[in-house]
């Protein structure tokens, strides 16, 4: 692993640092994204973003030119995502489509499909959505239930899917679907991967209000759903390896984690500094704890980054950086709770709380962070059974 940057590579920070200085809705580096009471007027505002980030050719930069991007490496995107945390700029909304479904597009997808989804996954002007999990089949997604039956000219779709991030905003979700019984075929063998018309007839989508008290996800309803031929991903029945290509990059370098982190952790050290928490030795020591676990964070990234450099997949290792970043974001945000003292278990608004319940919101919606992109248990299983070799059993 070299951290040396190149010259190229130095020069193209100084660019993307630039056009944010010049850019940005907001004073570079100090102010925030403005909050939104109503989720809708952020996606509004987050689309409008990213279509700005894409005009600048900041989006997908490893994608090929022909598609929108620069035709540069995994190293370069991961700059943008370190100068976007130094800008404090807000995550892409369309990052379903940008980190997920557009690299199993380019890598599965054909002709065709890739010249009719990956232009206007850049710039926000379609949102993708993924539609894997269901209620009974979470982290072992081969389990899945919904049905795709086949039909004239493509599948008619039934099931349920849930915790879909921003469906009730998605253009298109990717799909996993059986479309050969368990009767007929081993569960990882009869399953394919759709791309979903999510305004399509029969598609009905369901709020869930989380403990945050917002309502991103969803649970998702299918009802005989129309799903034409060319909207299938790869060969029938060889979704499970297709999905797989989609879940090694879910997994395999997080920079949109590590944006989130890098700008928590200076919100932090700046909330102890105005708090007098440095004045505590007992969080002095977590928080160098935590600039530690970020740092590592970054580092950990890094290695995944010089495996795709080199042409390699980020393979089961990836599952090694999902599962130490989401137990460390829990002891960053515990540790963000001692910083807030008395104030912790107050609310948005509540007076003498610190960050005005902005650190309190992040505190639960990081609960969840051991269970989503899969859970940790699962992550454990994999990191046993395929890096260090140990039975199934």
């Amino acid at each position: 692993m070299d951290l040396t940057p190149t010259a190229e590579q130095t020069a193209f920070r100084a660019e993307v640092r630039s056009w944010l200085q010049a850019n940005l809705p907001w004073e570079y580096g100090k102010g925030l994204p403005p909050h939104f009471d109503d989720l809708a007027e952020e996606v509004t505002f987050l689309r409008e973003w990213q279509g700005r980030l894409a005009t600048g050719r900041l989006v997908g930069v490893a994608w090929p030119e022909e598609f929108g991007g620069r035709g540069a490496g995994p190293i370069e995107h991961f700059i943008i995502q370190e100068e976007l945390a130094r800008a404090r700029a807000p995550e892409l909304v369309g990052r379903i489509g940008v980190n997920l479904a557009g690299p199993t597009l380019l890598a599965n997808g054909t002709p065709e499909q890739k010249a009719r989804w990956l232009p206007k996954i850049l710039s926000a002007e379609e949102l993708f959505c993924q539609l894997f999990s269901e209620p009974g089949a979470g982290s072992d997604l081969a389990a899945v239930a919904t049905r795709a039956d086949p039909v004239d000219d493509g599948w008619v779709l039934n099931g349920q899917k849930v915790w879909t991030s921003y469906a009730q905003f998605a253009d298109w979700g990717v799909c996993l679907a059986r479309t050969r019984p368990l009767t007929e075929a081993p569960k990882h063998k009869g399953i394919s991967y759709l791309v979903v018309d999510m305004h399509a007839p029969g598609v009905e989508v369901r709020p869930l209000v989380q403990i945050t008290g917002e309502a991103e996800f969803n649970e998702v309803f299918f009802s005989n759903v129309f799903v034409p031929r060319d909207q299938l991903i790869g060969p029938e029945h060889e979704g499970w390896r297709v999905a797989n290509s989609t879940l090694s990059h879910e997994r395999g370098v997080n920079p949109r984690q590590l944006v989130i982190h890098m700008q928590l952790l200076e919100e932090l050290l700046r909330l102890a500094r105005d708090t007098g928490g440095y004045d505590d030795h007992r969080i002095q020591q977590r928080l160098a704890e935590a600039y530690v676990e970020v740092r590592l964070f970054q580092l950990h990234n890094w290695r995944s980054l010089s495996r795709m450099a080199k042409g390699q997949e980020p393979g089961p290792e990836g599952s090694a950086l999902k599962l130490y970043w989401s137990e460390m974001s829990k002891r960053v945000h515990d540790t963000a709770m001692a910083v807030v003292g008395p104030a912790a278990p107050l609310w948005f608004g509540a007076e003498g709380n610190p960050g005005g319940g902005r650190w309190q919101r992040s505190w639960l919606y990081y609960q969840a962070s051991s269970i989503w992109a899969g859970a940790n248990e699962i992550q454990r299983n994999i990191i046993g059974e395929r890096v260090l070799g140990l039975p199934r059993d």
